[in-house]
């Protein structure tokens, strides 16, 4: 039987292996299950969920063991992931009786509309490797507390954390029915979108994933598709008098999860006249990052990528930035060649022409511009619209910054990343295609039934009638 192995990033060693799944009977599973789990009251379903809640709180530190094992990412990382996903329960809860919540309105001839949602059915989630338990979660919660059956599959990098996830949602009285888990690689990822016994697919992962599915879906009008792709983000430094602070915001946004979020600043455009004193400040805060696997004393800033594959070709952009006529300064090295750190690269690219790509991982490219007009077009030069940042003193800036970026988020003073679960959560370009995840995930889990009612029968045809 073939299985899937998993090997924790910073040793190198196995960390788990289970047999390879069948997407056809995870689906049947699922379509036996999903009306009775609909059929239960929402309290009932807010409740479970809840329980889902106080498992992971009661499992909590190896949960967040397991994860940083498994991705690599330091300790007290993963334990902020394992907070989120206890979190996202109660603020699913608040978005769905917000955004989908039952209304009653006044129509004529005293009848009334009531506004009501549906669950979809079945529905297929594709979780990514970054954030393993925090992303998917952020589908999954949603789609149950809405009455969807839920068949999750793990990244193929990550399997370990998604079996943990599924066994916390069953040990909680979750149907088994109703959390199906499909371990697998890329073929069983694509056996479970294209199956027809989905109702929708939701999608965290790269754009060029994205893009498939949205083709194979174009074919499909009636299942839902939500897309979370990633980005190629820009934060800009502009009239800020501290330059120390800047740095400390670029880095937060550049190198937090060794830069494996699609939020993180892939791009710094920053002022002529700052440049200087922002990139000595930079490149001192750069140097002190502690590297390191992901229960190391001192705490590391970050650990490693994911795999050795994951840096060689962060390692092959990297060097093709250089080829172009990048200049480094600091440049992106790899401590040991047989695992996958990384010490964070800072290239500048100014005049640069520089492929409009998301490179996964600690790379920031630096261009220099003297008008700020030019540096919001610098901003938008990207077929990405995920997360923007401006590090500036001026709110006038800011405003200018917000209407003139494309982008699902825009921040001031603040890095691109750590988005709050409690907002909407999406981009626009090869981000996204307008179904934002996190507070608006209840858009996309049941969709809106309208009524129009009266409690007896009565109509008139006053036109259009020849006499009797």
């Amino acid at each position: 039987m073939a299985e899937i192995l998993s090997f924790e990033p910073a040793t190198g060693v196995e960390l788990w292996r289970g047999p390879v799944g069948s997407a056809d009977a995870e689906v049947a599973a699922a379509r036996d299950g999903w009306a009775t789990w609909a059929a239960r009251p929402f309290a009932v379903r807010v409740e479970t969920l809840r329980r889902f809640a106080n498992t992971v709180r009661a499992r909590a530190e190896p949960f967040a063991d397991l994860i940083a094992r498994e991705t690599g990412k330091p300790l007290w990382e993963a334990r902020t992931e394992v907070e989120s996903v206890m979190a996202k329960v109660d603020i699913s809860v608040a978005a769905h009786s917000e955004r989908t919540g039952q209304r009653r309105l006044d129509a004529p001839m005293g009848g009334r509309t009531a506004l009501r949602h549906k669950p979809h059915g079945v529905l297929a989630v594709l979780g990514p490797y970054n954030f393993p338990a925090h992303l998917p979660n952020g589908h999954i919660v949603p789609a149950l507390l809405a009455g969807n059956a839920v068949v999750f599959k793990p990244s193929e990098k990550t399997p370990a954390t998604g079996a943990f996830l599924i066994d916390c949602y069953r040990a909680a009285g979750v149907p088994d029915a109703c959390v199906r888990l499909l371990i697998g690689g890329p073929a069983e990822g694509r056996a479970l979108a294209e199956h027809p016994g989905i109702d929708g697919l939701l999608f965290t992962g790269s754009a060029r994933t994205g893009l498939a599915l949205g083709r194979r879906f174009a074919e499909h009008p009636g299942r839902i598709l939500a897309l979370e792709m990633g980005g190629n983000n820009p934060i800009l430094v502009w009239d800020t008098p501290d330059p120390h602070a800047a740095a400390a915001l670029v880095v937060q946004s550049a190198f937090t999860s060794a830069g494996q979020r699609c939020t993180a600043a892939r791009r710094l455009i920053v002022q002529d006249r700052l440049y200087d004193g922002v990139l000595d400040a930079l490149g001192r805060l750069t140097d002190r990052l502690i590297v390191d696997h992901p229960h190391a004393d001192p705490q590391p800033f970050m650990g490693p990528l994911i795999d050795n594959e994951a840096a060689d070709v962060l390692t092959e952009a990297f060097v093709d930035l250089l080829t172009r006529g990048g200049r480094p300064f600091r440049h992106l090295a790899r401590p040991a060649a047989d695992r996958p750190y990384l010490r964070p690269g800072i290239v500048d690219v100014t005049g640069v022409a520089v492929p409009d790509e998301e490179m996964f991982g600690p790379v920031l490219q630096v261009t220099r511009a003297s008008d700020f007009d030019e540096a919001v077009a610098m901003a938008n030069a990207t077929r990405y619209g995920l997360s923007a940042s401006l590090v500036s003193q001026s709110p006038e800036l800011f405003d200018r910054f917000w209407a003139g970026t494309r982008a699902g988020i825009v921040n001031w003073n603040r890095p691109t990343n750590g988005a709050a679960s409690n907002a909407p959560f999406g981009g626009v370009g090869l981000s996204g295609n307008h179904r934002p995840s996190a507070y608006y995930a209840a858009d996309y889990c049941a969709y809106p039934v309208v009524s129009s009612q009266a409690e007896q029968a009565r109509a008139v045809i006053g036109v259009g009638l020849r006499e009797p």
